[in-house]
């Protein structure tokens, strides 16, 4: 688990690619500068970690594109501390973007080959979520709500409304909406029935399958 100057230059190099295509947060370009996105991946994938492409990592799931990962934690807008719920815990590397930030992450994995290998591989690296889980994400984690903002790395048809029930008021849900393209969308809670959505440009995800483990 070698993180070299030559892997630490190439990430200096994506973070600058991020910032030219719009990413402004420092502490989500400070988390992905220093998180050793090679690792998170299959060997054969290790000369491309660095590249702002997203890429296999078994279970046909992928691990995200480095501007997906960052948008979607930058549209959280949550501050250190924050209790986040994710759902698709994947390659675990959200989930350490987010643990890098400081906060405090609830994540779901429905895929049991996934969730055993990041379970083990994350802790390696130091990031400890609060809980992982196996599970519907669709369901969400009732027993830890409510959460400051809940983020989905899968494409979901519709908005799962337990999602929208376990957010705090003020509280922000990222989630990608559609079947074979999704759009980035943004609800945050404004009162205990009133929700206010925000749409933020066409991404590509692996579809959030439900009641598949």
């Amino acid at each position: 688990m070698q993180d070299t100057f030559t892997h630490k230059g190439k990430r200096k190099q994506l973070v600058e690619a991020l910032v030219k295509k719009g990413i402004i947060n420092k502490e989500v370009l400070r988390a992905i500068g220093v998180i050793p996105r090679h690792l998170f991946m299959d060997s054969g994938f290790i000369d491309h970690a660095y590249i702002d492409k997203a890429f296999p990592i078994g279970a046909e799931q992928t691990i995200s594109q480095p501007f997906t990962v960052a948008r979607q934690t930058e549209l959280l807008d949550i501050e250190k501390g924050a209790k986040v719920l994710e759902i698709g815990t994947g390659s675990g590397f959200q989930t350490a973007v987010l643990i890098e930030m400081g906060m405090n992450v609830f994540s779901i994995e429905r895929q049991n080959e996934l969730f055993k290998k990041t379970k083990l591989f994350l802790p390696k690296l130091g990031y400890r979520p609060k809980k992982l889980i196996f599970g519907d994400g669709y369901k969400g984690l009732k027993t830890e709500a409510p959460f400051d903002g809940i983020v989905v790395t899968a494409g979901a048809p519709f908005v799962p409304k337990p999602l929208l029930s376990q957010l705090k008021i003020g509280g922000r849900l990222v989630i990608p909406i559609g079947s074979e393209n999704q759009i980035m969308t943004l609800i945050t809670r404004v009162s205990m029935t009133k929700f206010k959505k925000e749409e933020f440009g066409e991404f590509r995800f692996v579809p959030l399958l439900e009641n598949k483990n």
